[in-house]
């Protein structure tokens, strides 16, 4: 498990500047990592890497299984009506406007995202979400499709935002280790300052 910096990349991407990353910098104090799951590069929050092929594999495995407990903290634009919900619409791509995704009716993978309302600091309001499925963007294009965009998101955000950086923090991981079958239950506190 580790803690991610917003506006690191998880993984390697593209290329040689997009080299630098979480998973090169732990390796070089833990040697090799194979890659679990992902956080976009401007997310901040709780990643796990496996130490060998075989608990990499048994870990991802729990995450495309939905049996690995996933909550993110956001700072969104507005206040909902209600104290909770769930969206339901379906993600496609955006093939005009890469790497951006759509809500898409027609073609779109289904999407699920519970959402309750945390507070309220002003015209804003501190959010749990947890993604139900585990689409690229999901959160994100969720909140922003029904007008609550997440503070600081550059794609799919309000134009003008002052916000420094997207405020979506993995705030809270919870899985049965694979191979000794305890529970393991992750925190990690935002830094929004709200």
């Amino acid at each position: 498990m580790a803690d991610k910096p917003a506006g690191l990349l998880a993984v390697p991407g593209r290329g040689d500047a997009r080299q630098d990353c979480l998973q090169r910098r732990l390796e070089i104090e833990f040697g090799p990592l194979e890659t679990v799951h992902r956080l976009d590069m401007d997310t901040s929050g709780l990643i796990v890497f496996a130490r060998s092929k075989e608990m990499g594999r048994a870990l991802s495995l729990a995450f495309s299984e939905r049996a690995v407990s996933k909550h993110y903290a956001a700072l969104v634009h507005g206040v909902p009506e209600a104290p909770e919900g769930e969206i339901t619409l379906p993600i496609g791509r955006d093939w005009t406007m890469r790497p951006l995704r759509r809500i898409d009716p027609e073609d779109g993978q289904t999407a699920c995202t519970r959402w309750r309302l945390v507070r309220t600091p002003g015209e804003r309001s501190l959010l749990d979400l947890e993604p139900v499925t585990g689409r690229t963007h999901q959160l994100r294009l969720h909140l922003a499709a029904t007008g609550h965009p997440i503070c600081g998101d550059r794609l799919y955000g309000v134009p003008g935002d002052s916000h420094a950086r997207l405020c979506l923090h993995a705030a809270r991981l919870a899985f049965d280790h694979p191979g000794t079958g305890e529970r393991i239950s992750l925190e990690s506190p935002h830094a929004f300052g709200v």
